[in-house]
């Protein structure tokens, strides 16, 4: 009966998702992004000079709003090229390809901060569910379960000790407002933070303390009635 009601409810929608990107996706590519990194810093020295920015940005827009094209979604975005890409045999693929592209993002003084950055696929999902009769998924079940998501994808990546250090979320809300560079701003929030740690580490401060982005930054607050439970067994 309670997984009767969970189900109903939707709210193991996002909490598999996230289990889901993480074991089929981030767990596989993240712990090899710092040494995709390196190699192209050794071929680049001037482009990712700080060494804290080595790791795959990750953008969670709560409006689930994905862009393929991140040029076209922000013109003080631009893409400079790929990373070396993973080879690994999945699922029977053999020679399964997985990369990350680089890009070069513009600050208001034309200054580039380059970065490896991509959005969650996982909420194109969600966005897909929401405006398809058949789920029965409202446009405000989609913002809880996108909160959900985030919480349960923070979490799991806290605890996955060969993920740490090599990831951003990213996570926003939208302005009401037209904001020909809301995303441009955004990134740059988070890698000028990576770069004043940098700077603190250079300065002999090795215990400086983080100042990224946290949830409670953002309005992320889910109801213990929200929480996932047990998916139900015997049927699919």
């Amino acid at each position: 009966e309670m997984s009767e009601m969970s189900e109903k409810s939707k709210q193991n929608v996002a909490h598999g998702l996230a289990w889901s990107y993480y074991v089929g996706y981030l767990k596989i590519v993240l712990p090899r992004v710092k040494k995709s990194m390196e190699e192209f810093s050794r071929a680049n020295p001037n482009v990712l000079a700080c060494r804290e920015t080595w790791k795959l940005h990750i953008l969670i827009p709560l409006s689930c709003d994905v862009c393929d094209d991140l040029e076209k979604a922000d013109s003080n975005i631009q893409y400079l090229t790929d990373l070396t890409e993973i080879i690994l045999t999945r699922a029977g693929t053999k020679k399964r390809a997985y990369k990350h592209s680089l890009y070069a993002i513009r600050d208001e003084d034309n200054k580039l901060w380059h970065c490896a950055v991509e959005y969650a696929t996982p909420l194109q999902s969600l966005y897909a569910m929401s405006q398809d009769e058949c789920s029965a998924f409202s446009r405000e079940d989609r913002l809880e379960q996108t909160k959900l998501f985030y919480r349960s994808l923070e979490e799991i990546l806290k605890g996955s000790k060969e993920c740490a250090g090599t990831y951003q979320l990213i996570v926003y809300e939208e302005s009401g407002e037209a904001e020909t560079h809301f995303l441009s701003r955004k990134i740059l929030w988070h890698l000028r933070q990576q770069h004043h740690e940098c700077t603190m580490y250079e300065g002999n401060h090795p215990h400086a303390p983080s100042m990224t982005l946290n949830s409670t930054e953002l309005n992320l607050q889910i109801s213990e009635s929200d929480l996932p439970q047990p998916l139900r067994s015997g049927c699919f």
